[in-house]
């Protein structure tokens, strides 16, 4: 990895590029930091502390939650209104047109998905200010309660807008890139901590043991699922054209054991946290029940939580893949082309054969990363670890950065490609 990047800042357009991204990281660093004018943040501390089930915010937004600060709702808002943007694509006619439509239909999603981002964001902006955190108000006068709705909506429109940037002219995809960064950006202080809680006795080598052991599987697991692919053999005919003569060779369609990456997670533990939005603006008791009924704090709501989870990470596989890849669409350019499955027969008989496989690969991913996702929580709830783990975050964190990895060693290679014409 560290040889990948030495090469890439030899290429001066990769360069710009990386140091692009890494100047909009600490942008999104610097805005992290900024605190929202009117809040009292040590009572949202306490508060954030007490609910377990708000660290789904604190976790994409670095901290920012937990601070309240510019970015304190994250990019959560935009993950919900490109999951709802999806989901409307299948159920409305007109949207799928317009997803297939090309580079014009996916500017016009692109629009929808940001407005849906900006009216979430309010919607979660002025639950948390009206509901949640209104004991955290310094003043409770209709100006403050406006000021600091804005504030956090802006904060997020900004974010999209970030990510957006660096998808451009930066490296990788932005909105993962900013989810990456605010997972990495607490592992300093989850490491202070870890380390107070061994010099107190409260933590011992072999829960140490444990959750060292426990993170290096999960990371190649992660690793191994993630790049791992079933080569589907693929022979072109021989044809003659003029004077020459075409096909004849052999290739594979590699097809990846997971196709949809950690998005389905990205997307699972966002839905897990929306009936949080709702509990913003429910009085009584609904936390204390979600609580008991709906997070990893509660018993039996453990139980419920990661089985709701795990189905959700399965049913997003499944759904983003068939979104991403299209085995009717790559057996008829097969069939154009003079290409066929040996033993298939071109046409219909290989998009119904390749969707199979799809189908038998897709479980397999998605039964992997249900589990990554849902270990850590049951072994830290019943092997008595003082501290959180996240297989999520791992997931998120190896994922992505495979991902980045990927991108610039493609940058590379179409760099060095000097091609047949010289």
């Amino acid at each position: 990895m560290l040889s990948t990047f030495r090469n890439a800042f030899k290429i001066p357009d990769l360069r710009k590029r990386i140091l692009f991204t890494l100047l909009m990281v600490v942008v999104f660093r610097i805005g992290a930091s900024i605190p929202v004018p009117g809040i009292d943040r040590e009572y949202i501390k306490q508060t954030v502390e007490n609910a377990g089930i708000l660290s789904f915010y604190d976790l994409v937004s670095g901290g920012a939650f937990r601070n309240f600060t510019l970015f304190a709702l994250g990019i959560s808002p935009y993950i919900t209104a490109s999951i709802i943007v999806q989901l409307l694509t299948i159920a409305i006619p007109s949207l799928e047109e317009l997803s297939k439509s090309g580079e014009e239909g996916r500017k016009k999603m692109i629009q929808y998905t940001r407005y849906g981002t900006i009216v979430l964001a309010l919607i979660q902006a002025t639950g948390i200010s009206v509901g949640l955190f209104r004991n955290a108000l310094v003043s409770k006068d209709t100006l403050s309660i406006v000021t600091v709705v804005l504030t956090l909506t802006a904060g997020t429109a900004f974010l999209m807008w970030l990510g957006e940037q660096i998808t451009q002219k930066g490296i990788g995809n932005g909105i993962s890139i900013l989810i990456f960064i605010g997972i990495i950006s607490r592992l300093p202080g989850s490491t202070f901590r870890s380390y107070e809680l061994f010099s107190k006795g409260q933590l011992n080598v072999i829960q140490i043991a444990i959750f060292a052991l426990m993170a290096l599987m999960v990371i190649v697991g992660v690793i191994a699922i993630l790049q791992g692919v079933r080569k589907i053999p693929v022979q072109y005919a021989k044809r003659v054209v003029g004077r020459k003569m075409y096909g004849g060779q052999s290739t594979h369609i590699p097809m990846k054991v997971n196709t949809a990456g950690v998005i389905p997670v990205i997307f699972a533990i966002s839905l897990m946290y929306f009936p949080q939005t709702i509990a913003f603006f429910v009085k009584g008791d609904f936390q204390a029940f979600l609580s008991k009924w709906f997070s990893t704090n509660g018993n039996p709501g453990i139980w419920i939580y990661i089985g709701v989870e795990a189905l959700l990470i399965i049913f997003f596989a499944y759904f983003y893949t068939s979104v991403t890849f299209n085995p009717f669409d790559v057996a008829d350019n097969m069939k154009n082309s003079g290409g066929f499955i040996p033993g298939i027969r071109p046409g219909k008989a290989t998009g119904e054969y390749l969707s199979r496989v799809l189908n038998r690969l897709t479980f397999v991913g998605s039964i992997f990363l249900a589990i990554i996702a849902v270990m850590p929580v049951l072994i830290i709830k019943f092997g008595n670890i003082p501290f959180r783990f996240g297989g999520t975050s791992l997931l998120i964190i190896v994922g992505v950065a495979l991902e980045t990895m990927k991108q610039i060693e493609a940058q590379m290679l179409m760099r060095h490609y000097q091609g047949f014409l010289k």
